[in-house]
């Protein structure tokens, strides 16, 4: 078991979002508040915070497209995302996009008796159950058609230069506690995470799950899945896509419905821009290393829509690790990351007035 004083001897911030990301936002906040009591502020700053990040962010894409004036900017720092480790600074240039989806499946008009009934009516669980299992194959491929007609397919010298990134894998199965890895045959786990489309269930249920025991065969079942995206692949598309499929393959015993939640598209970000050099230079003093250039997998869709509608790359400077839980109970943020986080972000508008000038 890996002890919390393992992961941060200088302790840690305990709190859902102390990671993700309230935490990373505050330093920002206190960042800012620094510059300004030290008289060393750089540049003018404006802050976009918004709490709807989880949920898709759609009132934020319209404040966006109605304000470009308002937001016009030389350069967008978000700190979303995360770092290899303290040892091995890095800065995120790729992310991918999320289409969420939640599924229905009705059988019989109301919970049967599974006695009376069983064997003889759809078991709608066991149906979602199975449609699910369909959904990849052997190789953990995504069976759905036309998936990965806009997947692109990367040279051996990228896959190559992405594996040159530290990474041990016998440590990443000690963290959580896993005998093996598991994804698409033929990549690598920084390649799945980084590179390559997923598809999970998020979250499935129906009939009776209280205490004890209760013999009902379930009128209704429902899944929440998600599917993250590479670039190329629109994830309203992909929506799509997933409907007509998860319908097409439904026995005629039951009836589906397909609700699509919140998405958004992949996000990839240059390393040769002046706002890059900044975050190099920055990191470079206040870690003594260069930064690692990576990709991540999770999906921060307003970097896309900053691309679109404001015409700027951000920089994704993030000071998270892998092993702070985010989305999990004690969630957790090193005390170090966000104090040597303070002091990179400071730096970083430094480095950037030095790039303009």
């Amino acid at each position: 078991m890996i002890k919390k004083t393992d992961l941060h001897p200088d302790g840690a911030i305990f709190a859902r979002g102390s990671a993700d990301d309230k935490g990373q936002v505050y330093m920002h906040v206190k960042a800012f508040e620094a510059m300004m009591q030290t008289d060393s502020l750089a540049c003018n700053i404006k802050f976009m915070i918004e709490g709807e990040e989880e949920v898709g962010s759609e009132n934020l894409d319209l404040f966006v497209k109605a304000n470009k004036e308002k937001l016009q900017a030389d350069v967008i720092l978000i700190s979303d995302t995360s770092m290899i480790s303290l040892e091995h600074p890095s800065v995120t240039v790729g992310l991918r996009g999320l289409a969420y989806m939640e599924v229905e499946v009705t059988g019989p008009n109301r919970d049967l008796h599974s006695g009376t009934y069983g064997g003889a009516v759809a078991n709608p669980i066991n149906i979602l159950c199975q449609m699910i299992a369909s959904l990849q194959d052997e190789k953990n491929r995504i069976t759905i058609p036309g998936f990965y007609d806009k997947v692109e397919n990367y040279a051996d010298a990228y896959r190559q230069a992405l594996n040159e990134a530290p990474f041990d894998l016998a440590d990443y199965k000690k963290k959580l506690a896993i005998a093996d890895v598991h994804g698409e045959e033929g990549f690598t786990t920084i390649e799945r995470v980084g590179i390559r489309p997923t598809l999970d269930v998020n979250g499935i249920w129906g009939g009776y799950t209280g205490e004890g025991a209760k013999t009902v065969l379930p009128s209704k079942a429902y899944a929440k899945i998600s599917m993250r995206l590479v670039p190329n692949q629109d994830h309203k598309e992909i929506a799509r896509l997933f409907e007509n499929h998860f319908k097409a393959i439904a026995p005629a015993s039951v009836q589906v419905k397909v609700t699509p939640h919140h998405g958004g598209q992949a996000a990839v970000v240059p390393t040769d821009s002046p706002g890059y050099r900044a975050a190099e230079a920055a990191i470079m003093e206040t870690f003594g290393k260069t930064a690692i250039p990576t990709r991540e997998g999770g999906s921060i869709p307003i970097t896309s829509l900053f691309q679109k509608e404001l015409g700027l790359d951000p920089i994704l400077l993030g000071f998270g690790l892998d092993t702070d839980a985010i989305h999990s109970p004690n969630e957790h943020y090193g005390v170090k990351n966000y104090l040597i986080g303070i002091e990179t972000i400071a730096k970083f508008f430094q480095h950037f007035r030095k790039e303009l000038s």
